[in-house]
């Protein structure tokens, strides 16, 4: 089956309504919790925060039905200012379960702008408390944003994550080249990368501004379709003025985070881009064919939490072929949190 049709599930998964998460919901990793449910990670920008140059924590809540969720309190991970790929922001994590007992998150780290980003990872025995790791588990000179972890079929992990070519750019919606790109591992620690890109951005209009995730589902039975859900910003109209976006300016990080932070970083989320979700199929997991828009909000100047953006998915399996996808959405006026939506069950 294809996870070509999606219903939109009403109302926010996760909503800013606290110092924590007050100002950006976004980039949102589902696991399911050991006594039953989920829980839910996410990237939070807000005033309160572990000190003043600090970009963004992740937070978590728990449902038990993968609808209706509750805060957790305090911060799962936070950046590391000891650590200069780590100092500044923590985001897009991936959370993947380590024997019986154990789960390891893989997120984006970010430093200053004039540092690419890189994958870290964190430990944890009980999905709560987690101790980053030493070292980095993926870097390259460019950027590396949105990890996506699975385990395949024969115990190897598997990463997908998005190379951007322009290292000096701290926000992926204004690189205008990226490619998805996988590194696999027998221990979870070790990578080594795969040959060749899986997707590469620039193929058309709708990801003109480039990839910003992508995650990977193997075939459910010997001889299917491995699928690809992937996320993709789409440029401006020709002639737009894009603001530098505060993360870029060095004054922002000397001066610590503010609200005008969180506004800058907005004003160019709603400078006439727009992100959508996207299908890709392959028959071998290595070469892919792109597919239709999966959700896709109606636009500048309409309602809906995704009118404008819906990117950085997640999937949580639900049995039977069905999964649920939940999303960072952004509406016009420029309010980002988590939504969901459902696949419609189909055969092939």
């Amino acid at each position: 089956m294809l996870f070509e049709h999606w219903l939109r599930e009403p109302g926010p998964r996760i909503t800013g309504s606290r110092g924590l998460d007050l100002w950006k919901v976004q980039a949102p990793g589902i696991v399911r919790r050991p006594e039953g449910g989920w829980r839910l990670f996410y990237t939070a920008v807000g005033p309160e925060r572990p000190f003043d140059a600090c970009q963004g924590v992740l937070l978590s809540a728990v449902s038990e039905d993968g609808l209706d969720f509750t805060l957790e309190p305090g911060i799962r991970v936070a950046p590391q200012p000891h650590r200069s790929e780590l100092a500044l922001r923590v985001l897009a994590p991936t959370i993947l379960p380590v024997g019986e007992k154990h789960w390891r998150m893989y997120f984006e780290g970010r430093g200053t702008a004039d540092r690419p980003t890189v994958i870290a990872s964190a430990l944890s025995d009980d999905q709560l408390h987690w101790t980053v790791e030493p070292g980095v588990r993926l870097r390259c000179r460019d950027d590396l944003h949105g990890p996506r972890v699975l385990r395949e079929p024969d115990g190897t992990v598997r990463i997908e994550c998005v190379r951007a070519t322009q290292v000096n750019c701290a926000d992926i919606a204004s690189t205008s080249v990226s490619s998805v790109v996988t590194a696999i591992s027998q221990d979870g620690l070790q990578f080594d990368w795969l040959a060749g890109e899986r997707l590469r951005s620039g193929s058309g209009p709708l990801d003109s501004a480039g990839i910003t995730a992508a995650e990977v589902c193997p075939p459910a039975n010997p001889g299917g379709a491995w699928q690809m859900v992937y996320s993709a910003w789409q440029q401006p109209p020709a002639g737009t003025v894009i603001p530098v976006h505060p993360s870029q300016d060095p004054r922002a990080v000397e001066n610590g985070l503010s609200a005008d932070f969180a506004r800058a970083s907005i004003a160019v989320d709603l400078a006439g881009y727009r992100s959508r979700i996207l299908l890709a199929t392959s028959a071998d997991g290595r070469t892919w064919r792109r597919g239709p828009v999966l959700v896709e909000g109606p636009g500048y100047g309409c309602d809906g939490m995704d009118a404008i953006h819906a990117e950085d998915m997640t999937l949580a399996e639900l049995g039977n072929g069905r999964f649920r996808m939940y999303y960072a959405a952004c509406d016009r006026h420029g309010r980002w949190q988590i939504a969901s939506a459902i696949n419609q069950r189909l055969e092939l």
